[in-house]
């Protein structure tokens, strides 16, 4: 009973405490009179602060996320009237906004978009896309697109609407008055060039060396531009790499928002990009840097179209303190994902070759497969051609391998009759009837799994073509045949309804790459007549599933494969034919030795005449290998 008894005294002690301290905080409280009275001396306070700081009034009018410093070093930087200045070069058609001195438009002149006949944009945030956040002595965390800048090109302000830089150079500086000196952002074009130079100097302001420094960000999506936005959008995130490491990414496949993924050290680069193309900042030789950091949202569904769907991203540099007039470089680079040029600025880990295969799959994309298409696109006009000669180059490199199979593949058609009589003979035994087959191909030097091999070997180079087709642009807008988009399905039958994994329309070339399919298997297994349940069902269940696994992929693909499958084909008829003749002729002892071997397993007595051949008295085999028939002679 005494433990209870001291339970209930501490119960009642804390009661008592909490009771003594509530009275204490009611007792202490100010009054609502006092709260107000203190709150009107506070703003009272405030005013005469401001007023004695800004001899104008500056009416604050902050847009959401970025906030309009009331700090007197910024007075001449604020409520300017905006501008527009466009940028014209051979390669993009550049519009920057004097509120923040930063790109509002970004179009690519060489690429539409695929649904729209206008050039792809690169920029989807209305306040601008590139911006410098910096935290100054008050603490107020200050975004430049709050700020007023000049434009000035040639050392002077420029005063026209339009800038175009035709060949050479040219710079376009954006200057916003810090205190006594200048915030400078400078860009620097190149007349056939996506890439263009970007400086951040600070002539006169110790603006960025105070606080905790600043960074350089790239605040929104690329605007998706293709007709697939589903598959776009899971190929789209924001990507990070410092020290030479692996790539970091925030990426979505479903609605959500991801924590900010901040990585240390001395960054390569950030980036955004979608499936063809990427905005991404490099910092320079030189540039010293201390982290990078990417995060992201989506909402909505790519695939529903009523679900709002829309992504976010976000890709910045951490920097350290800037002093007083001194400057920091970077490359931005904005245009396509062509694979020499990511490979120029080491952006090649951005290109999605799979998650679980990249390690084995990237370098057969990139050191065999894109090196080859683009020697082969220097003398071939047309991306279909390519594919084509790439698939026979692929089949020619394969053939010894492939021709292996195939000849162990005719051998089992030759000795189809042998092994019907052994089937017939122990089919009421499966392991005897296997006994003496397996008897059989050892006799003939066939291996039933040699077929595997090349299979085994043909799966990477397949994955590699699957992603490349998807994930870089050499496809993208070549047409071929019936094919307008050799990066897109070539829908040939539209149909009034969905099916599960296939979709709602029928794919030309993945349709012939099944057939091709049926025909090569058939070809490649046993004769129809005596090919089991098993070989009949995988004969056409395989092309099945291809068919709809493919039917949503690129078209190239579809048509690297159907080629591919053609010249196995036109392989396999000729090896066929070859092992044929060559039986005929007697010129397979191991084949008979086998047929020898199936016809005692069968219970028959001795073989006199191969398969398929007449008595070697009434026929003559020619120099070409084929029999002519002659009456009266040997």
């Amino acid at each position: 009973m005494e433990p209870q008894g001291l339970d209930r005294t501490a119960i009642a002690g804390i009661l008592l405490m909490s009771l003594i301290l509530g009275l204490w905080l009611i007792q202490t409280a100010p009054t609502p009179e006092q709260v107000e009275a203190q709150r009107a001396a506070a703003d009272s306070i405030a005013a005469v602060q401001a007023d004695a700081a800004e001899p104008e009034a500056v009416e604050e009018t902050p847009e959401e996320g970025i906030v309009t410093p009331t700090d007197s070093t910024f007075a001449r930087a604020l409520n300017r009237p905006e501008r527009r200045v466009t940028v014209v070069t051979d390669r993009v058609v550049a519009t920057f906004s004097t509120q923040g001195g930063t790109p509002v438009s970004y179009k690519l002149r060489s690429y539409d978009r695929a649904s729209a006949d206008e050039p792809v944009e690169l920029v989807s945030n209305e306040d601008g896309a590139l911006a410098i956040g910096v935290l100054p002595s008050r603490g107020e965390y200050l975004d430049t697109r709050a700020l007023s800048f000049t434009p000035i090109v040639n050392g002077q302000p420029f005063a026209d609407d339009t800038l175009r830089i035709e060949e050479g150079e040219a710079e376009l500086r954006f200057e916003a008055p810090i205190g006594q000196g200048a915030l400078r952002l400078v860009y620097g074009f190149h007349h056939d060039a996506y890439d263009l130079d970007f400086r951040v100097e600070t002539p006169g302001t110790n603006l960025l060396s105070q606080g905790g420094g600043y960074e350089i960000l790239w605040d929104g999506a690329l605007p998706l531009a293709e007709a697939d936005p589903q598959g776009e959008a899971q190929q789209a995130g924001a990507f990070v790499r410092t020290g030479g490491e692996d790539t970091e990414s925030v990426k979505f496949t479903k609605a959500g928002e991801a924590e900010p993924l901040v990585l240390g050290g001395q960054v390569d680069w950030v980036a955004v990009k979608t499936k063809f193309f990427i905005a991404a900042l490099i910092p320079d030789a030189g540039t010293t840097t201390e982290a990078g950091r990417v995060e992201g949202s989506q909402v909505g569904e790519a695939d529903e179209p009523d679900s709002g769907f829309a992504q976010d991203y976000l890709a910045a540099i951490e920097m350290p303190r800037l002093p007083a007039g001194e400057s920091a470089a970077f490359t931005l680079y904005l245009g396509p994902l062509e694979l020499r040029r990511l490979s120029d600025y080491g952006l090649y880990d951005t290109v999605d070759f799979g998650a679980w295969v990249g390690f084995m799959i990237r370098p057969i994309a990139q050191y065999v497969v894109a090196p080859t298409f683009a020697f082969l696109s220097t003398f071939i006009p047309n991306y279909g051609y390519v594919i084509l000669v790439f698939a026979l180059l692929v089949k020619l490199l394969l053939w010894p391998l492939t021709a292996v199979s195939y000849r162990s593949a005719a051998k089992m058609r030759e000795l189809q009759p042998q092994l019907a009589a052994v089937k017939e003979k122990y089919g009421d035994d499966p392991q005897k009837m296997q006994e003496a087959t397996m008897r059989v191909y050892k006799e003939a030097g066939v291996n039933p799994l040699g077929g595997c091999l090349p299979m085994l070997l043909q799966y990477p180079l397949l994955i590699a073509l699957w992603r490349f087709f998807q994930s870089t642009l050499v496809l993208r807008g070549e047409s071929f045949l019936w094919a307008a988009d050799l990066s897109a399905p070539d829908p040939v039958l539209n149909l009034p309804f969905t099916i599960p994994f296939v979709g709602d329309f029928l794919a030309g070339f993945t349709i012939l790459m099944a057939i091709s399919m049926v025909i090569s298997m058939k070809l490649s297994m046993s004769s129809s007549s005596a090919m089991g349940g098993q070989q009949k069902v995988l004969m056409y269940l395989m092309p099945i599933m291809f068919f709809v696994f493919f039917n949503r992929f690129p078209s190239g693909l579809s048509l690297y494969y159907l080629a591919f499958n053609i010249f196995s084909i036109v392989q396999q008829r000729l090896i066929n034919k070859q092992v044929h003749d060559a039986h005929l002729r007697g010129e397979t002892p191991e084949i008979d030795k086998a047929a020898a071997v199936a016809d005692k397993a069968a219970g028959k007595g001795k073989r006199s005449k191969r398969p398929g051949r007449r008595s070697l008295t009434s026929q003559v085999v020619s120099k070409n290998g084929r029999a002519d028939t002659k009456k009266g002679k040997k």
